[in-house]
C-alpha cells in the first residue's frame, strides 16, 4: 500500500490528518509520503482537490464526483454530519482497508 497526503504550504490541517493517519494505522507499518503541492498545474497533475488530499495507491477513497483540482482547504463530513479538517480514524481505517468511507 503506498499513501500519499497532499497539502499546501503551512496546511492548518496537515498536523490533523497526520494524526488520525497513524491511528488508523495502528502501528502498522506502511510508508506515507507526504508533498506539498505549491500551484494549481501541481494539483491537476497529482489529484489534489482540497488541502489535505490522500491518495492510496494514487486514488483518493474521498472523492467527490465533479470535484476539481484546488489549492484551497478540504473539509470532510463525518458519518455523524460533522464537518472536520481531516477524515476521521475509522473513516480512514475504512479507506485503508478497501472499504467505502463515510460521504465528504
Amino acid at each position: 500500500m503506498r499513501i500519499t497526503v497532499l497539502t499546501v504550504p503551512d496546511c492548518p490541517n496537515a498536523g490533523l490528518v497526520g494524526e488520525r493517519l497513524d491511528a488508523a494505522l495502528a502501528g502498522r507499518k506502511v510508508l506515507v509520503e507526504w508533498v506539498e503541492v505549491r500551484d494549481a498545474e501541481q494539483a491537476a497533475a497529482t489529484g489534489m482537490t482540497g488541502s489535505p488530499t490522500l491518495l492510496v495507491d494514487g486514488v483518493d477513497p474521498f472523492a467527490v464526483p465533479g470535484a476539481v483540482p484546488s489549492l484551497s482547504c478540504r473539509l470532510y463530513r463525518s458519518a455523524s454530519g460533522a464537518v472536520q479538517g481531516a477524515p476521521g480514524v475509522d473513516e480512514l481505517r475504512a479507506a485503508l482497508a478497501g472499504g467505502t468511507p463515510a460521504a465528504e
